[in-house]
């Protein structure tokens, strides 16, 4: 509001400006050397011009005043916002490099977890092994045994039907028939 009524001033005293220039070079042209009656009318319109053009200027003063305070208020306004911002970038920043500290600390904590479950679960796998290996011997050696014992014990049994075929012929036909002869 205030800064159209700043121009509509400015364009008045540009027209009394621009007017008081047209009398003035009217005035003094060398061509028309003629005496022009001045009267009291046209003196006393001269003085209305000059006070309006006095006053027109200390309005045009005024408003620039008024305008100058303005674009201090404002340039006093914006560099606090801008020193706000610079301060709220320079938290940011420090946000930023502690969340920086922050993300190595817990990948570093990731990584000695995932080293302790790998740890932990191939030593698992080695106790399983381990276990799976015993196991096995230990539920073997009774089935080695009653296997030797059965060996053993067939041995016996083929020896034993040796000596009965050595006096019976129809035994001897029979082993050597099964190839135990």
């Amino acid at each position: 509001m205030k800064l159209s009524c700043y121009y509509l001033v400015m364009r008045q005293a540009i027209a009394l400006l621009l007017a008081a220039v047209v009398i003035v070079m009217a005035a003094d042209k060398p061509s028309e050397a003629r005496d022009v009656p001045y009267t009291q009318e046209d003196r006393d319109r001269i003085i209305r011009l000059e006070e309006g053009q006095k006053t027109t200027n200390l309005r045009i003063d005024e408003g620039l005043k008024a305008v100058n305070q303005r674009i201090d208020g404002l340039e006093s306004s914006l560099n606090k916002r801008i020193d706000g911002v610079d301060k709220r970038i320079d938290d940011m920043r420090a946000d930023i490099n502690g969340f920086k500290v922050d993300m190595n600390r817990r990948f570093d904590q990731m990584f000695t977890l995932t080293l302790w479950g790998f740890g932990v679960l191939f030593g698992g796998m080695g106790l399983l092994l381990g276990f799976v290996l015993w196991d096995r011997r230990t539920a073997l050696a009774p089935a080695m045994r009653k296997t030797k014992e059965v060996d053993e014990r067939s041995e016996l049994i083929v020896k034993a039907l040796k000596e009965v075929a050595a006096k019976n012929p129809d035994v001897k036909d029979a082993l050597k028939h099964t190839g135990l002869l």
